[in-house]
């Protein structure tokens, strides 16, 4: 059942080690939470599973297969997405366009398909307008779908981020900081669409977070990661309760 591996991942940016022989897996259908304080590692490691940076030592497998050399856009067609600790929504086109624009494989981009304007583009096109309908009822910004992105909240956004990568049709998400610049109640609302998510459609999430208690909340296996390294790993409760994680946490001796 395991669908995301990393194995001995190192990276280091000229003397500085980021990342130092980090590996775990990640199951079909749960939710694993990475935490640790700042510069431990866990922007570097998320970007080594994204594809945007490469490893100097170790490797990335998904779903069976040897993605370590892959470029982020054919990690996306395979399956994995990727989310913005900034959301990446288009400022100047509604919500509704936005959405549109993630979906992936559109026949239309090619130009003799989109210049016949032939059933399989306007197939395509048709899905797509639903699937985009579906996931802003979901996500419950259907309200808000002729409205300008750059109009949003920053909670909206970070809302209308994840229907995006939905719009993808991934198998595992990563979410980078979703909870940061949110307010409480539009925090609630996204923690509880990523568990909807998990425990209605089968979905696999890996989300690196500052907000600890969010992340003990929706987490099946919390990943707790001090200089560059993998120092925790177990249940919410486990990580918790591990006097090493409170000690990085704190400035003390680990």
């Amino acid at each position: 059942m395991t669908l995301l591996e990393a194995d001995g991942l190192r990276k280091t940016f000229g003397g500085i080690v980021a990342v130092d022989d980090v590996s775990f897996e990640v199951e079909r259908q749960e939710i694993v939470g990475v935490i640790g304080p700042n510069g431990a590692g866990k922007s570097t490691m998320f970007k080594l599973l994204a594809g945007f940076h490469k490893p100097d030592e170790g490797t990335v497998t998904f779903d069976g297969e040897d993605i370590t050399d892959l470029a982020p856009n054919e990690r996306t067609q395979r399956g994995l997405v990727r989310t913005f600790q900034i959301a990446q929504e288009l400022t100047g086109m509604r919500v509704m366009d936005n959405m549109l624009l993630a979906s992936q494989n559109n026949p239309g981009e090619k130009v003799l398909a989109a210049a016949a304007n032939t059933s399989s583009v306007r197939e395509f096109e048709g899905n797509a307008r639903d699937r985009a309908e579906e996931l802003l009822k979901f996500l419950e910004l259907w309200d808000l779908r002729d409205e300008y992105a750059g109009n949003l909240s920053g909670g909206q956004r970070k809302l209308l981020e994840l229907g995006r990568a939905l719009m993808a049709d991934p198998e595992l998400l990563l979410l980078d900081e979703p909870m940061a610049g949110v307010n409480p109640d539009l925090t609630d609302r996204l923690l509880q669409r990523i568990m909807d998510l998990r425990d209605e459609r089968d979905m696999t999430f890996l989300v690196v977070e500052h907000d600890i208690e969010a992340i003990m909340r929706i987490s099946n296996t919390v990943i707790g990661m001090h200089d560059g390294g993998v120092l925790s790993k177990g249940t919410p409760e486990e990580v918790q309760s591990d006097e090493r994680m409170l000690e990085a946490y704190l400035g003390g001796e680990v």
